[in-house]
């Protein structure tokens, strides 16, 4: 009987929330941060395929997530050239995760890569020892604040999210995630399977004492 009562359960539909149970930035029908997307969250690109995709209806969980993002990410090693957020951010994101996770393969392949697409060591350097993001520019600063909190604290605060927003927009922000999230899941195993590095491979990430 409770078994039953139980799958009964699971075939309810999916009823908004009331917002006002809610925290004032989480959407009732997602019940996240993250509205329900829209043509004008997105790029050109992302709008073609937002309209291919005619059998999807938001709600909660990843589907209203990754429907910002509609499009296979380059995670190739080690460029980042077609990501949609851009080669040097590409870099910063996957080099974020490396040191979160202390993944020596992914930081001695993605350190001089993000130097060939344009990031500069001093930004580099502020990731790899852990230091305060107060010199850097506005994005650099939150995107590395907000990878921390997320791989810290496993969770962002409504005024950091809103950062994040304010300046990649949602799409991007999305995508940024994304990156992160694919560069953990490869790093994790990694991490497993005590990955070693090629004789011709410098480590080149220090051991930090947290």
């Amino acid at each position: 009987m409770i078994r039953l009562s139980v799958l009964l359960l699971a075939a309810l539909p999916m009823v908004p929330q009331d917002q006002n149970s809610l925290p004032r930035d989480i959407h009732p029908v997602t019940l996240s941060r993250l509205p329900p997307v829209t043509p004008a969250d997105l790029d050109e690109e992302g709008q073609r395929l937002l309209a291919a995709r005619t059998n999807f209806t938001a709600g909660p969980g990843p589907n209203h997530v990754t429907i910002y993002s509609p499009r296979e990410l380059d995670l190739g090693i080690p460029s980042g050239e077609k990501s949609p957020v851009g080669p040097r951010l590409f870099q910063l994101a996957v080099l974020i995760t490396a040191r979160e996770i202390d993944q020596q393969y992914e930081w001695s392949a993605h350190e001089p890569a993000g130097r060939r697409q344009g990031l500069e060591q001093a930004v580099i350097d502020v990731v790899k020892y852990n230091r305060d993001v107060a010199a850097l520019s506005d994005k650099d600063a939150t995107l590395i604040t907000f990878g921390r909190a997320l791989f810290r604290e496993h969770r962002v605060s409504s005024e950091l999210w809103a950062k994040m927003v304010s300046l990649f927009g949602r799409q991007r922000t999305v995508q940024l995630m994304m990156i992160m999230g694919d560069y953990f899941r490869v790093g994790f195993m990694l991490n497993a399977v005590d990955q070693h590095l090629p004789p011709q491979r410098q480590a080149l990430l220090p051991t930090l004492n947290r």
